[in-house]
């Protein structure tokens, strides 16, 4: 008698579906924005039927959000790494800036779905949690500037909003060939927020 035959996995997944399901999905995002795809996409993508991602995700939005948390877990790291290379505040939001405007470089499409899905947070409380962990890493810095939370706040507010405006027209190749626009555009990035957070 002939042993059985071993049945192949299909798909791309190899029994890691939830992750091959955010793959394809960040994939996608690459490709055509957070809004540029459906989960049957997603599915077909990950090599998986489309009632496949049902097992992990109740729907678009709940696989965009566990992306989201990705992005803001990964900036948290990157930042962590970038203000920890300083004592002096104003030098740490100038690193922080400068970090910004790489992560948003090196990762599109987690830049992208973080900022531009348009996710519910009080929906999804890991996201908010995750945002919120990035917020106490920064906010610190900036209140040994500004004492006051609602100043320290405004002025994070105003360095961030300065890196995320450089890092759309890097992106957008309003600053030339992705080879040294990337290092200059940091340098302006550092530039533009010592000079905010020096005119305190």
């Amino acid at each position: 008698m002939s042993p059985p035959v071993k049945r192949r996995p299909t798909g791309h997944h190899h029994g890691d579906l939830r992750n091959a399901l955010l793959r394809a999905a960040l994939e996608l995002v690459g490709e055509r924005g957070p809004h540029g795809f459906t989960l049957a996409e997603a599915s077909r993508r990950a090599g998986v039927s489309v009632a496949a991602p049902y097992k992990h995700f109740a729907d678009r939005e709940t696989l965009l959000a566990e992306l989201a948390t990705q992005g803001y877990r990964e900036q948290r790291s990157r930042f962590a790494e970038a203000v920890g290379g300083s004592e002096d505040p104003v030098e740490q939001l100038a690193a922080f800036a400068a970090a910004y405007v790489r992560f948003a470089a090196e990762e599109p499409a987690l830049f992208d779905v973080t900022f531009h899905a348009g996710l519910d947070k009080a929906r999804f409380p890991a996201l908010a949690s995750a945002g919120d962990e990035l917020s106490g890493l920064l906010l610190p810095v900036a209140r040994r500037l500004a004492p006051d939370p609602d100043d320290a706040f405004d002025l994070l507010l105003r360095v961030a909003g300065a890196a995320h405006g450089l890092a759309v027209f890097l992106r957008q190749g309003l600053f030339g060939a992705a080879g040294t626009a990337l290092a200059d555009t940091e340098d302006r990035a550092a530039r533009t927020a010592r000079a905010i957070a020096g005119r305190r």
